[in-house]
């Protein structure tokens, strides 16, 4: 029973995204791309600066 579930899911035919396709075609997907990098670059800067405060604590607690 669970393998003829599986398959009938796999033997569907992918949909386009409406949305998707609405974004690309109107030039708006490259904003959305945008404010994704730039909050993923925030993201890694912010961790970046707590991992370099972090040593900088541990390094004087063992001093």
């Amino acid at each position: 029973m669970l393998v003829l579930s599986f398959a009938t899911a796999f033997a569907q035919q992918a949909q386009p995204v409406e949305m998707a396709d609405a974004l690309r075609s109107s030039g708006k997907i490259y904003v959305v791309v945008g404010t994704i990098v730039i909050i993923f670059t925030g993201l890694a800067i912010y961790l970046f600066t707590i991992d370099r405060r972090l040593k900088k604590i541990e390094k004087d607690q063992q001093a």
